[in-house]
């Protein structure tokens, strides 16, 4: 079943039997009110791993209804670890960042010690609805990767296209970024983008197409890949977008999310099971939608 919408991604996630979600240092008003209205919605069981009174004033004095388990750790690091041991122990399916730094959260996410890093390149996808119920848009890579070379480029599109697929699409159309639309050997970009769709074409890169290098407009808009002269089957129809780096990605979907108003999901895949690695300032509805990502394709 393709997943076009997130209205559909939230029943779809509410029908399946709830996962358990184990979330680091949620010592905060917004997101423990998101984890009350996951519970309300049937979308997951979660496990509070941080300073137990601190949340459980907070859940007293906002009359909130959370029906989580506790594990009491106040230290950050320690509480992240003990989340991702319970990922280990089958006691959780995936883990949830609270209010720690993304770095000491990513370190125990990366320990390779530990379940969730099984040696892949791990990446993070902004997700977006196309408009008209076209389908949903994967940007990538907004948070991890800060400046990929060809090859960690090639890992992005593999991560992106497993997320695509399971959410239905079967064969992705991939559009790699750049500042135009033609290959120029004084711009890395735009080599890399022709480079990766020659690898596609020869079965290095599976399960998708991929073009490239587009500009913003011409991969997701017919009508100026059209006014290009641009004849491709992704131009302007593109499932999934490769940004060149991590500050275009952040850009896009920071713009998208405050300028043009839509809502963003944030998958982060790679690891053993997607975690769920919102920005503080995510909206609740689309820390919902991460959370029914999460719990929908682990």
């Amino acid at each position: 079943m393709i997943v076009t919408n997130f209205n559909q991604l939230i029943n779809l996630a509410v029908e399946r039997e709830s996962k358990t979600i184990a979330v680091v240092s949620p010592e905060d008003l917004e997101v423990l009110e998101v984890i009350a209205k996951a519970e309300e919605l049937n979308l997951a069981n979660f496990i509070l791993v941080g300073e137990r009174a601190k949340m459980e004033q907070i859940i007293q004095q906002n009359n909130l209804n959370i029906k989580a388990a506790f594990y009491d750790e106040k230290d950050h690091k320690k509480a992240a670890d003990i989340a991702v041991d319970l990922v280990a122990k089958c006691k959780a399916s995936t883990v949830m960042k609270g209010m720690l730094h993304s770095s000491i959260f990513l370190k125990a996410v990366l320990n390779k010690e530990k379940t969730l890093n099984v040696g892949k390149h791990i990446t993070q996808i902004s997700i977006v609805e196309k408009e008209n119920n076209e389908g949903l848009l994967f940007i990538t890579d907004c948070a991890i990767t800060v400046n990929p070379d060809l090859m960690a480029k090639k890992e992005i599109i593999d991560n992106a296209v497993n997320l695509a697929q399971n959410l239905g699409i079967e064969k992705p159309r991939v559009a790699v970024l750049a500042s135009l639309e033609l290959v120029n050997p004084d711009m890395q970009d735009t080599i890399d983008a022709a480079v990766l769709s020659k690898m596609a074409d020869r079965g290095q890169i599976k399960g998708c197409v991929v073009d490239g290098p587009f500009a913003f407009d011409n991969a997701v808009s017919v009508e100026s890949a059209e006014a290009k002269g641009i004849n491709s089957p992704v131009a302007g129809k593109a499932d999934i977008i490769v940004v060149p780096n991590l500050t275009v990605g952040n850009t896009v979907t920071k713009a998208i999310s405050f300028i043009a108003k839509k809502t963003v999901i944030a998958a982060t895949v790679g690891t053993f099971v997607p975690i769920i690695f919102t920005s503080r300032t995510e909206s609740m509805e689309g820390k919902l939608l991460s959370i029914a990502l999460a719990t929908y394709t682990s």
